[in-house]
């Protein structure tokens, strides 16, 4: 990302947050003029407005960025962000992952969750068989499927509530009514 200017000028340090989320991706340039083009993986892509601030990075080396403007396009969003008003400089950044503090998302109401929070939880079934620990989760359009993965397995739970009964997020724990071989 040479040549890009940060939000905060070069001589001021800004920590990167702990908590980041990676919430989308740079798919790359929209236009003449710097924007960028984003796939926003949140349920509602326009929620990614909501955070003036945008850390984009590259191998866990985040840098912050202003959110200047954006719209909403057919399938993605389109963003112009600070000191990036040149298609080239816009074009470098695809790829590029687009988080914001986990600390600024909104609480998650009761038997909601975000996924970032269910990542690297236990999966135990029960009869207290260890199913491995949540890996990622994905939609399908029916319900989000939560990918449990131990050293040899890699298991697909449907995320719905006859199979989920209880997330522990204290203790990292997640309890399912799902057999070991399944």
């Amino acid at each position: 990302m040479a040549g890009i200017k940060p939000t905060a000028p070069q001589s001021q340090s800004i920590a990167t947050p702990d908590d980041l989320v990676v919430m989308g991706y740079i798919s790359g340039a929209f236009g003449i003029r710097g924007w960028i083009n984003v796939v926003a993986d949140t349920e509602y892509a326009d929620s990614l407005f909501d955070y003036k601030t945008w850390w984009i990075g590259r191998d866990g080396a985040f840098k912050p960025y202003t959110l200047v403007e954006g719209n909403v396009q057919p399938k993605k969003l389109a963003a112009q962000l600070e000191g990036i008003n040149d298609r080239d400089i816009a074009a470098a950044l695809k790829g590029a992952l687009v988080a914001v503090p986990r600390s600024l998302m909104p609480a998650a109401e009761d038997d909601e969750y975000y996924w970032a929070d269910l990542i690297g939880l236990a999966v135990v079934n029960t009869q207290g068989e260890s199913l491995g620990v949540v890996d990622r989760l994905f939609e399908t359009g029916a319900n989000d499927v939560l990918v449990a993965r131990d050293d040899k397995v890699e298991r697909l739970l449907p995320f719905v509530a006859q199979v989920v009964l209880k997330v522990d997020l204290a203790a990292k724990l997640i309890t399912v009514d799902w057999g070991l071989d399944y």
